[in-house]
């Protein structure tokens, strides 16, 4: 049964993919097609917003697709940008976006991790992000996360991560859950990890705004107001 719901996705995604421009096909496996772009400028906007300079060293957590790594890799100087991804197809395609916006002079360091737990990286960061993970993870893959980040971030460091506030049911999302936690589970979970958090606010009231986008769901257009923008840093 599972492998016959694993066809028939790869089958609609081909399908869907014949009326997709190549930006679209391939940020699809990251989220909606039509909210590429959009996404990407809201990223480098809000961490340019709270305060990311050229000099600081970011890890981007699910870097996926590179959707919004390129401004990133673009603007942070040579070697400053860590993107980790758990899955290798998201990954390649994030290598060829890298390679087509021929930035590959700037030596970002792009790293396959299925397991966050086990992974090893000799560096400390400014900034690390988040965005659109955490509500994809397990409550013990979010233990690990925010272990790591505590292990890697800087003294003065920022993470940076939206989550849905709630406590709806679980959905899925291609192998991933979707969850809804409450605001005091997070907490309670960064404390745990030697972390502290603050709850920013809406994803709408911080620029990623869906209202204008055509041939987007109500329910897609709620989310805005739904997800959270969360600032943690360490106790």
């Amino acid at each position: 049964m599972k492998n016959m719901k694993n066809i028939l996705r790869v089958l609609k995604r081909r399908l869907k993919s014949l009326t997709q421009t190549k930006a679209e096909r391939r940020h699809t496996l990251v989220g909606p097609s039509k909210l590429w772009k959009m996404k990407r400028d809201f990223q480098i906007k809000f961490l340019k917003d709270f305060n990311l300079k050229p000099q600081h060293y970011l890890l981007d957590v699910g870097c996926g697709t590179l959707r919004g790594g390129i401004p990133l890799i673009d603007y942070l100087e040579n070697g400053h940008y860590f993107g980790i991804e758990s899955r290798e197809e998201a990954l390649d395609e994030g290598r060829k976006e890298l390679q087509e916006a021929r930035l590959e002079v700037k030596n970002p360091t792009l790293l396959m991790s299925p397991d966050i737990s086990q992974l090893i990286i000799d560096q400390e960061f400014d900034f690390v992000w988040a965005f659109s993970v955490l509500i994809h993870m397990s409550d013990d893959i979010l233990n690990d996360a925010l272990n790591f980040v505590n292990k890697h971030l800087s003294a003065e460091g920022v993470f940076y991560a939206n989550v849905h506030i709630g406590a709806g049911k679980e959905g899925k999302w291609e192998e991933f859950p979707i969850v809804s936690r409450t605001f005091e589970f997070y907490s309670e979970a960064c404390t745990r990890n030697g972390l502290t958090v603050f709850d920013l606010g809406p994803l709408k009231n911080l620029g990623h705004d869906v209202s204008n986008v055509k041939n987007i769901s109500n329910v897609m257009k709620n989310q805005d107001y739904q997800q959270r923008m969360l600032r943690i840093s360490k106790i």
